[in-house]
């Protein structure tokens, strides 16, 4: 079976309890259980990680590497730009990972930083997002 590490980026936590607006009213847990959803759906194993520390976020990714992860989906969230460390991560880890934003990050003015090294990046689409990084995620492990 197929196993995606989800990692959740600085200030997922506080997902719900601010900036509805632009984020929704879903929190961290409504994420992961709509994620958990779309995975029983395409028979994925999902683990899941969250930290607002970037070091336990960038271990967790080297941790991965060394083990059992075919791919990872990270939404960087406060992480997507400023912190090269994590970005050297990404790219030095030995499966794919794809960029996850609920909402368009430029459609604030922000860059990514995070999307160099990444496979792919869904923005945009909601909760969906992770649904359509998860079906590229498979077509990717398939080629």
């Amino acid at each position: 079976m197929t196993k995606i590490l989800v990692l959740h980026g600085a200030g997922m936590n506080m997902r719900g309890k601010s900036q509805v607006a632009v984020f929704g009213p879903q929190t961290l847990e409504d994420y992961e259980r709509q994620i958990t959803q779309y995975s029983d759906e395409m028979g994925v194993e999902v683990e899941y990680f969250h930290s607002n520390i970037e070091g336990e976020v960038i271990n967790k990714l080297y941790d991965a590497h060394e083990g059992g992860v075919d791919a990872a989906l990270i939404n960087p969230a406060g992480y997507t730009s400023g912190y090269p460390a994590l970005v050297a991560a990404i790219a030095q880890v030995g499966f794919p990972v794809f960029e996850i934003h609920i909402s368009n990050p430029a459609s604030r003015g922000a860059v990514s930083q995070v999307s160099g090294p990444c496979r792919g990046v869904v923005a945009g689409f909601g909760l969906h997002g992770y649904y359509l990084g998860m079906k590229g995620v498979l077509e990717i492990l398939s080629e």
